[in-house]
């Protein structure tokens, strides 16, 4: 499977982006997809994950703010992200995989200016 991540780019606090992950080959609709970004000097951590019935999970910074959803006729999973925050900007990455995530997307860059 390859997975790529795209739609990041510079907003305004406040505004909003939405992130694509667009898979080929692969059963990309059997696997949880679950995006994750690294922001400069920190970890990487999980944004939010969608499982293959559909449910969703979100990391406490993401609630409220970010909605996943999955395609699977279109082999996409994308991230909404409304509200957008200073310390939202970081790389985001999809990641998919059946347990674990084995199957990572290049990143892609999302900047908030305050």
């Amino acid at each position: 499977v390859q997975l790529q991540a795209f739609g990041g780019g510079l907003v305004q606090a406040g505004g909003s982006l939405k992130l694509s992950c667009a898979a080929s080959g692969g059963t990309f609709s059997t696997y949880r997809v679950g995006w994750f970004r690294q922001a400069p000097g920190k970890e990487r951590e999980i944004v939010a994950r969608i499982n293959r019935a559909g449910s969703t999970y979100y990391a406490d910074s993401a609630k409220g703010r970010f909605t996943i959803s999955r395609d699977n006729a279109g082999n996409t999973v994308s991230l909404q992200m409304n509200s957008l925050k200073s310390e939202d900007t970081a790389v985001y990455y999809c990641a998919a995989g059946s347990i674990n995530y084995n199957y990572w997307g290049q990143g892609t860059l999302v900047t908030v200016s305050s």
